[in-house]
């Protein structure tokens, strides 16, 4: 038998909004799929900006990369620079079901994010409904990051969680596999339909 859910905790990259460096460097490369992933997986690698999602500044992100990558200086500069050009907005579905479960009253909702301190200012201005949360950890402001253990547990601790009666939901299943470690229940995000779907299976109430 499962534990009744009374709380719900969300990633917010890929699961209520849509961020894809892919979106800025399509314009960048005039839709060259090609040259996009190249420089994506070669030069501003999504190891390389988990380093700053983990409290890496962007500033010694930028100098260690373009000491690798000098001849990319300005693309470099850029993801930064118009890293609000990444999102094409919020994923509705998913947010109108945050909403929900929200004004249902039944369920804590906090937000674990990895997402740059310095960026962090700018997500709640392109996207309010962040301030909802009952609260929110963020990655490079504690320095740490999904999918370790500590980032977790900070989680747990700081708003007095029972990983138990939790559920976690990412796009990232690597993250979703370090939460159940820990006895978090986990759904691996794959659509707005397959989200409704588990959630309406662990008996959560809209």
């Amino acid at each position: 038998m499962t534990n009744k859910i009374d709380t719900v905790i969300f990633d917010l990259g890929g699961v209520l909004v849509d961020w894809k460096p892919e979106y800025l460097y399509r314009k960048v490369f005039n839709g060259n799929e090609k040259k996009v992933q190249w420089f994506l997986n070669n030069v501003c690698t999504s190891a390389w900006n988990a380093e700053q999602d983990g409290g890496r500044t962007i500033e010694e992100g930028e100098a260690a990369k373009i000491a690798e990558f000098p001849e990319h200086e300005d693309l470099i500069r850029l993801y930064y620079n118009q890293w609000h050009q990444m999102f094409s907005g919020p994923i509705e579905e998913n947010v109108d079901l945050f909403k929900k479960l929200k004004a249902s009253g039944n369920y804590k909702i906090y937000a674990l994010t990895n997402w740059s301190a310095e960026k962090w200012d700018k997500g709640l201005e392109l996207f309010p409904f962040f301030k909802f949360f009952d609260g929110v950890v963020v990655s490079g402001q504690e320095k740490m990051r999904k999918p370790f253990p500590e980032i977790y547990k900070l989680t747990v601790d700081k708003y007095a969680i029972n990983p138990e009666n939790t559920i976690f939901i990412d796009d990232n299943e690597e993250n979703v596999i370090a939460a159940k470690a820990l006895k978090i229940q986990g759904i691996h995000y794959k659509s707005p339909q397959q989200l409704l779907n588990e959630l309406k299976s662990h008996k959560i109430i809209f």
